[in-house]
């Protein structure tokens, strides 16, 4: 049997497949489709959202309730400074007549933007919750839920008189690595390792 006969013999009940109609695509219709796509990638990225903090709702605190959290390895008498008020802040943010949403955003990239700067002690004042309808300070039952769930905050404070009392709260930043470094290169001088 010759190849061609064999090869005839082996195909004798293939058909061959139907072909789909092409369809031209002018250059128009490609740039069209591909800012359409571009829109699309664009809308989806916006709704990614790297915000922890939760938005659920939480039980509401009195104006009155003094607020603390000591993270874990937070000295008690780094603690206790912070509650003190010997650690000047060194950055504020205001949050009278935000909404929940809005305050959620601000304090995550409050929190975030201080972090990147190598800030360590802030005071976010978030008020007492009189100028509300609620049963509470809702704000502040916010925050105190909110604050232990980001990663640089170690401890945080009921702020003193002078920077807003019961209104406002201390808050205490773990250091950077850019700081870290700074410490070992400053008490490490002269040493020899």
């Amino acid at each position: 049997m010759q190849d061609d006969e064999w090869f005839a013999k082996e195909l004798g009940d293939v058909r061959p497949l139907k072909a789909e109609k092409r369809v031209a695509i002018r250059r128009e219709d490609i740039s069209e489709l591909a800012a359409k796509a571009r829109r699309e990638a664009a809308q989806r990225e916006q709704t990614v959202d790297r915000n922890p903090l939760s938005d659920a709702e939480v039980p509401l605190l009195d104006a009155y309730y003094v607020l603390e959290w000591q993270g874990a390895g937070v000295q008690h008498g780094v603690f206790r400074k912070l509650k003190q008020g010997v650690y000047e802040p060194e950055a504020r943010l205001d949050l009278h007549r935000m909404t929940v949403e809005r305050a959620r955003q601000e304090v995550f990239s409050f929190i975030e933007e201080a972090y990147s700067l190598n800030l360590r002690s802030l005071c976010i004042v978030h008020g007492k919750g009189f100028g509300s309808k609620a049963e509470g300070a809702v704000l502040k039952s916010y925050l105190n839920v909110w604050l232990p769930q980001l990663a640089p905050v170690i401890a945080y404070a009921s702020a003193q008189p002078r920077h807003g009392g019961v209104g406002a709260v201390y808050v205490l930043l773990k250091k950077s690595e850019h700081k870290k470094q700074e410490n070992r290169i400053k008490f490490n001088r002269g040493r020899v390792e």
